[in-house]
């Protein structure tokens, strides 16, 4: 139905004006009840025996309040050499007038009215979902110019600023760290579940959240061209690319307009040729408006919308018809890892021991050290020991772990590289092989264990994948955690097709080779996959990502 409400090019993009929550806030639907209240008023007056003329007017006026929802976007369109089903609705009801039907043509005005409402509700939410995109730039950046900090709006900076990042802050534009070293959090742009260790030389995205030190940034890219604006951007063209697609009640429009036109004029020339030419121009009319696919272009909202309402008790949002017509075709299905296959929460999957200690003690170190920690390593490592003693005097070193005393103790914990495995190199590898983040665990410099924490699969990830597969689906893997560990799971979940390492972009490639060779779904949780959902044939969106984006 974009096609007659016009929302998909008359409305720019990535704007501040307000979006309508609820259903009574879309302008298309507050005039088609105002359109019925005239109509039922007018069929009132007609059914009183009143005055004719007030009958038709109040019906007229009807007509003129539901045919601004889709008449103008309709007459544009076809300036553009576009037809649709709005065009047919045009036709239907500007042939009802000339027939005397006024009521008639108010009626098709009304019920088209609320279709075209329901399609701008759920325009509307994609777009939301746009301006939730950008939410994760910060307002403000602080950047050294001239030797004196000062603090600007992103759109502000300039390429070769050197900008600063404190701990906890998101990153505002894209850069290259010169000073500094940090734990980032990617995930909402890689969906990389736990933090990258990252120093001089690293590449940081806009969006992305410093963890510990501060960082010294060198900007590589200005607020329009950054990582969230190419994917703001990549979702905003394949949306328009969506919503100029036909749909089913377009693609039946589209070679119907001018059959119906070349055969209602035949009608009217060869009728008024051979007989009287008002009977055969009015027959030519009654074909106009019969021909039209009226109970088509209302019939289509309405299933869709139950549909949608049957979907949504069984916890499933749907955003438009457009995605149920494309669930039957799809025969591949592209399946994010965080947060999709996995549970997005990092687990304790092992921990190694030297002779001196035990398990017990090594997750206790750990715990004391990191009990007063944010890190999402820290949880996991919490939850796996239980009550734990804090250790005095912690302090994080800058991309490398923590150190911290206990009972006159130094305790430490941190990554291999910063700590020696010694005895336990190979069970670390093996751990890192695995797919898992290891840490190590010193107790009064001493070597006493090593900790692998993952991101572990849902419970019923394999068999999910196991029934796509048995129904004939081609199933892959697209993630931007590395490659280690994205085999490791996809080797546990029975995937064989895995992409690793890649970013929102490389995403939306890979899917956009995927769709040539035949119809593909994706499914993804975060912001990192909005570029692939929308390039998908169909994209659905995990959790709570799927009431934003």
């Amino acid at each position: 139905m974009s096609e007659a409400c016009g929302c998909d090019n008359d409305r720019p993009s990535g704007g501040d004006e307000h979006e309508p929550q609820r259903l009574w806030e879309v302008g298309e639907l507050r005039a088609a009840a105002l359109a019925g209240v005239v109509l039922v008023v007018g069929y009132g007056v007609g059914w009183s025996g009143a005055s004719r003329p007030v009958e038709v007017g109040l019906y007229a006026l009807a007509l003129l309040i539901g045919a601004w929802t889709f008449v103008p976007s309709t007459l544009r369109r076809l300036a553009q050499g576009q037809i649709g089903v709005g065009t047919l609705m045009t036709i239907a009801a500007v042939g009802a007038v000339i027939l005397g039907e006024v009521g008639e043509a108010a009626m098709l005005a009304f019920l088209f009215s609320i279709s075209e409402g329901l399609e701008e509700y759920s325009l509307a939410r994609t777009r939301r979902g746009l301006r939730a995109l950008l939410s994760l730039v910060p307002d403000k950046a602080t950047v050294r110019r001239d030797g004196t900090e000062t603090t600007i709006v992103p759109s502000e900076l300039r390429v070769g600023d050197q900008m600063l990042a404190k701990p906890g802050e998101r990153v505002a534009t894209d850069g290259v760290i010169v000073s500094g070293r940090t734990a980032l959090d990617v995930s909402a742009i890689t969906g990389e579940s736990v933090p990258v260790e990252a120093g001089p030389g690293s590449e940081v995205f806009a969006g992305s959240i410093n963890g510990t030190g501060v960082l010294e940034i060198e900007v590589t890219s200005t607020a329009a061209d950054n990582s969230l604006a190419r994917i703001v951007a990549i979702v905003e063209a394949e949306q328009s690319r969506k919503g100029a697609s036909q749909r089913l009640a377009d693609r039946i429009a589209k070679p119907l307009v001018p059959g119906i036109m070349v055969a209602a004029t035949l009608i009217a020339v060869i009728g008024s040729a051979l007989g009287d030419p008002l009977v055969w121009i009015e027959r030519a009319l009654v074909v106009l408006v019969a021909a039209s696919p009226c109970a088509l272009a209302i019939a289509v909202p309405v299933t869709v919308v139950a549909a949608i309402g049957a979907a949504s008790k069984l916890g499933v949002l749907v955003k438009g018809g457009a995605a149920l017509e494309s669930l039957g075709a799809v025969r591949t299905v592209a399946l994010d890892k965080t947060g999709t296959l996995t549970a997005n929460k990092p687990t304790v999957i092992a921990v190694a021991t030297t002779n001196s200690a035990t398990r017990e003690e090594v997750l206790d170190v750990a715990a004391a050290l990191e009990v007063r920690s944010e890190h999402p390593l820290a949880a996991a490592i919490l939850a796996e020991a239980g009550a734990v003693r804090p250790a005095e005097e912690v302090d994080a070193v800058t991309g490398a772990g923590l150190t911290g005393n206990r009972d006159g103790r130094m305790l430490r914990l941190g990554r291999p590289g910063w700590l020696d495995p010694g005895p336990l190199a190979r069970r670390v590898a093996a751990m890192q092989a695995a797919g898992a983040t290891a840490v190590l665990v010193e107790d009064n410099h001493k070597l006493i264990g090593a900790i692998a924490v993952r991101d572990e699969l849902r419970p019923e990830a394999r068999q999910v994948v196991e029934q796509l597969r048995g129904n004939g689906y081609q199933v892959a893997m697209l993630t931007g955690d590395n490659s280690a560990t994205a085999h490791a799971l996809a080797r546990q979940v029975g995937i064989d097709i895995v992409h690793a390492d890649l970013r929102p972009e490389d995403k939306a490639a890979l899917i956009g080779e995927l769709r040539q060779r035949q119809s593909t779904a994706m499914v993804g949780d975060g912001v990192n996959d909005a570029p692939a959902l929308a390039t998908s044939d169909l994209g659905i969106a995990m959790g709570a990502m799927g009431t934003d984006v």
